[in-house]
């Protein structure tokens, strides 16, 4: 595997920034493990219904306590009990904040008895962790997202991809990837452009899909990143959509990757056959996010691309997220090299009418 250090990022191995760990309908009371930034973690849901992300290794004995079935801790529903979680080796059992509050056998707690504690946040039908080798509070926030509250949308139900050997770096040069819209995606730019600032990059396409006939119109879709692991595309048509994508480091060179879309089917609160169409819809976002997925899964690592001038910035999109691999003291150094709008020559870069791509622009 192609690690951080092979495409010269930074001083990081893992990124800074927000980053979802885990599809939230999956974290209940009974644990679940996984494994993200090199490390075994277990997020489990405590009585109260809060979502809590701790280290997998048990300090008495290393014992991985997310994973077992046939414990009796396990089988008499010991296994999370109120807010904390028991080992199911010896039954030490561990808080929110990592810190062992009880040992069945003992009367008291070692004072380095602790799982490392990771905080998330539950929103938009996942869990998010924010990522920092600084140890830093989040310096950007996660996206809002008006959509998810207006009761006329359908929410979405994740679609796992799955894990792939490939850095997500190659992930995230599709941004400003404009070479591969028709041989992937069937889809010929009338317009393209990309924009970095700040913690967001943008992808700007407006295109004509072969597969939707001569006649038919351009469409449209306003796409950014917000940091390094979080993608939204919002696409303007007959039906509005919001397409959803997350990846995140499982060990360096790896990635886990999510997709999920809202959709927006009519003026009114969605029936049943409305839920289905936008099921339908999201199907078809998956499958065509999925030709992306099948090429980065099957590909060499690219630390240089050949760069021919109609190909895109590759250069400024690994510039840009240069910023998330180096100590924040370090990022308006790399944002001088890289903020502006970008086009790609011989192509328009967009609509002319500032009013009409105010929204879009301002789109967090």
């Amino acid at each position: 595997m192609a690690k951080a250090a092979d495409y010269d990022l930074g001083e990081f191995t893992f990124p800074r920034g927000w980053f979802m760990v885990a599809d939230a309908e999956k974290v209940t009371r009974t644990p679940l493990s996984v494994r993200f930034f090199g490390k075994d973690l277990v997020l489990y849901r405590g009585e109260s219904g809060k979502v809590y992300m701790v280290g997998a290794y048990c300090p008495h004995m290393r014992t991985h306590i997310g994973r077992n079935t046939t414990s009796y801790v396990v089988q008499q529903g010991r296994h999370v009990e109120g807010e904390s979680i028991r080992c199911p080796y010896h039954g030490w059992k561990f808080g929110p904040d990592g810190r062992c509050n009880e040992i069945p056998y003992f009367p008291t707690v070692p004072e380095k008895a602790a799982l490392d504690s990771y905080p998330v946040v539950e929103r938009y039908n996942a869990i998010f962790y924010w990522h920092d080798p600084e140890g830093g509070d989040p310096d950007y926030e996660l996206p809002t997202l008006p959509e998810w509250d207006d009761p006329t949308w359908v929410r979405w139900n994740f679609d796992n991809l799955g894990a792939m050997d490939c850095h997500q770096i190659e992930v995230v040069d599709n941004i400003c990837d404009v070479g591969h819209l028709l041989p992937i995606h069937a889809t010929t730019p009338q317009y393209f452009e990309t924009e970095f600032r700040g913690h967001k990059a943008w992808q700007r396409l407006g295109g004509r899909h072969e597969t939707l006939g001569v006649g038919a119109g351009i469409s449209e879709f306003n796409t950014y990143y917000t940091g390094p692991g979080i993608l939204i595309s919002r696409f303007l048509g007959d039906n509005d959509s919001l397409m959803f994508i997350t990846h995140t480091p499982i060990d360096d060179g790896s990635v886990y990757v999510w997709h999920a879309t809202l959709t927006k089917v009519a003026d009114r609160t969605p029936t049943e056959e409305d839920i289905k169409a936008a099921r339908e819809y999201q199907e078809i976002s998956r499958a065509a996010f999925a030709q992306d997925f099948e090429i980065w899964s099957n590909k060499q690592a690219c630390f240089q691309p050949m760069q021919l001038p109609t190909d895109g910035n590759f250069a400024k999109v690994r510039n840009w997220y240069k910023q998330f691999y180096n100590p924040r003291a370090r990022t308006a150094e790399f944002l001088q090299k890289v903020e502006g709008v970008y086009g790609i020559p011989g192509m328009p870069r967009g609509p002319s009418d500032e009013e009409r791509r105010k929204p879009l622009l301002a789109a967090d």
